[in-house]
């Protein structure tokens, strides 16, 4: 009967499914829990194939409707040779089949944004990205993160499929650079589950490459705070995805070596390093290669995060040389793409391992381009690398050097005007300084 009913008024699902939600508001107030008619549910309803009647809510409904009629009767057979009984008409059926798959569409099509908005977003975000090394951390932070919520907000925009995955990997590139800058500001939980937020973007939009770099990301956060065996393990499960080019892996090799440095594993930290070094298989990826900036991995900081890992494990004079070579090669790029932290990081690496050759001269030579950075621009790993210096120096052999005090002095008022120090935690900081 219902489907005859509907035949007879030319009710559409649509149609169907507006005056079903009118007279529930009408009988049960606008409630959330009122019942509701899906279209597959509608034409189960008008199909002959229902065994027990709808909720009684739901009939209420239905015999708000037709009045004239109880839901039994609705859900019965239609009448018998009556003369207004309308023959089963397939054109009928057609044309209104396609008015609800045309009104579909236009539902769709609205509920779209135009590929031009998101050329635009990728656009800006890789801007970010490749301009990273030119921003303080708190500017880098303002900046994505502004860029994050025109994400969202585009994400809320449509439902095309295509889109959502591009919104997503593109959110989540946003979400690890605000990790990134919020460890190089000192506040390593924010990072950890900005990090986080990044490796579930990559896993809804099946895009390993960032699911690796945020995973590397939470590796050195992880030994950074002391859980090097934590770190240990987001590295090797990093290493374990699909589709990433040479650059990712010798990024997280890196990476591993730290970690394997922090628990005092010097075999293991020696292999990680030898395997970072060793030529890649012409292999790239979208991001550390395609997107690049914050994401790549170039020549000059494999070269400091080998130094750093060379300390870790006492090898000072792999550390000297790597050092030089991080500056040797930032020095050949072109001026704007010179990366004031790595500059620094490399100089401050240079002077550590020239005190554990007791050249304290040869350290305060080796700091000068430390002393140039901008105090805005004094990031987690200057502070840590300094830091570092300043302990070293203030061991008993150092007591009554002049050079050596004033050092020290020098490397603490650097630190206290750093943002870490500044505005960041200080108890996080202060723990993996000490």
């Amino acid at each position: 009967m219902l489907a005859w009913l509907c035949a007879r008024e030319g009710i559409s699902y649509r149609r169907f499914n507006q005056k079903f939600t009118t007279h529930g508001v009408r009988l049960f107030g606008n409630s959330p829990k009122n019942p509701t008619c899906g279209e597959t549910q509608f034409r189960r309803w008008t199909g002959g194939k229902l065994q027990t009647l709808p909720s009684p809510e739901a009939c209420q409904i239905l015999e708000a409707i037709w009045p004239q009629y109880t839901a039994e009767q609705l859900f019965g057979p239609p009448p018998k040779g009556d003369p207004q009984a309308p023959v089963y008409n397939l054109k009928e059926r057609v044309c209104m089949t396609a008015e609800e798959a045309l009104s579909g569409a236009d539902v769709t099509a609205s509920a779209s944004i135009s590929d031009n908005t998101i050329d635009e977003l990728r656009d800006q975000v890789q801007a970010v990205a490749q301009g990273y090394h030119l921003m303080s951390p708190a500017q880098a932070y303002e900046a994505t993160d502004r860029l994050r919520v025109a994400i969202e907000r585009q994400r809320d925009r449509t439902q095309i499929p295509v889109q959502q995955q591009e919104l997503m990997i593109l959110n989540g590139q946003a979400a690890a650079l605000l990790s990134v800058a919020a460890f190089n500001l000192g506040y390593f939980q924010p990072a950890r589950s900005l990090a986080r937020a990044a490796a579930v973007f990559g896993e809804a939009a099946r895009f390993t490459p960032l699911q690796a770099y945020a995973d590397g990301t939470l590796a050195y956060i992880a030994y950074h705070t002391g859980n090097a065996s934590e770190a240990v393990a987001k590295a090797t499960r990093a290493l374990s995805y699909g589709g990433l080019g040479d650059m990712a892996k010798r990024r997280l090799q890196a990476i591993m070596a730290r970690a394997h440095a922090h628990l005092g594993d010097a075999v293991s930290a020696r292999r990680a390093i030898q395997i970072s070094a060793e030529q890649g298989q012409d292999r790239y990826d979208d991001l550390h290669d395609g997107v690049g900036g914050e994401f790549a991995f170039p020549s000059e900081r494999l070269a400091l995060s080998t130094s750093t890992t060379a300390l870790l494990i006492g090898d000072a004079e792999r550390a000297e040389a790597n050092a030089q070579r991080a500056l040797d090669l930032l020095a050949q790029r072109p001026q704007k793409a010179q990366s004031a932290h790595v500059r620094a990081g490399a100089a401050a690496d240079l002077a550590y391992a020239r005190l554990l050759a007791d050249d304290v001269d040869g350290a305060t030579d080796a700091l000068t381009p430390v002393w140039e950075v901008p105090a805005e621009h004094r990031q987690t790993g200057i502070i840590v690398r300094t830091a570092r210096i300043a302990r070293y120096l203030a061991r008993p052999v150092y007591h009554g050097a002049a050079v050596a005090a004033s050092l020290r002095d020098q490397i603490e008022e650097f630190n206290r005007v750093s943002p870490p120090h500044r505005i960041g935690p200080h108890v996080g900081l202060l723990a993996i300084e000490g």
